[in-house]
């Protein structure tokens, strides 16, 4: 039998309560927009996930309030069977206060077997011109309307997408010229 003061065991705990909605998502959602809330990284970034066709407008939106700098665009695999996600890291160089940075990442979560064309948002950031095709290249997320919608790293004929965690390696090794 448990002694009664015995800790309660961490599977037991109550469940977490939802994040409470950041700035930027309550004043996305006064402007119209429909975001996702989410849980702030580590460092206490607030991540706001968009619907794929909503991603320019919120960009749109968030550039006209400073956001005016993307710091890195990129993708990462939650895991086999889980969804793929697209973000972008935008920052604010010059806040309100006129000494520090405002950062906000905005995140597209897309189910792997299902439709991974996301807009480009190479029209509002140069800047994410490389960074998408990365992201292309090594998870098979398309951009539309990038203008170079190629791989950057592997071979124009490479079958698959090394970064997806559930990619496999092929059973082959090519020598390369050395010249």
């Amino acid at each position: 039998m448990a002694d009664s003061t015995s800790p309660t065991p961490p599977d037991a705990a109550a469940p977490l309560a939802a994040p409470s909605p950041g700035p930027l998502h309550q004043w996305l959602r006064a402007e119209g927009f429909d975001p996702t809330q989410l849980e702030p990284d580590h460092l206490g970034v607030e991540r706001i996930g968009v619907e794929p066709l909503a991603l320019p407008p919120v960009a749109i939106a968030l550039k006209a309030k400073g956001f005016d700098y993307l710091q890195v665009q990129g993708a990462y695999d939650e895991g086999p069977g889980k969804n793929l996600v697209s973000f972008y890291h935008l920052v604010k160089v010059a806040s309100s206060d006129g000494r520090s940075t405002e950062e906000v990442r905005l995140e597209v979560s897309l189910a792997r077997d299902g439709e991974l064309t996301i807009p480009s948002l190479y029209p509002l950031y140069r800047g994410a011109d490389w960074q998408e095709r990365e992201s292309f290249d090594m998870f098979g997320i398309q951009y539309s309307g990038h203008p170079h919608p190629k791989r950057l790293l592997m071979p124009e004929d490479w079958v698959g997408y090394p970064l997806r965690k559930d990619y496999v390696q092929p059973d082959f090794y090519e020598l390369q010229d050395a010249h």
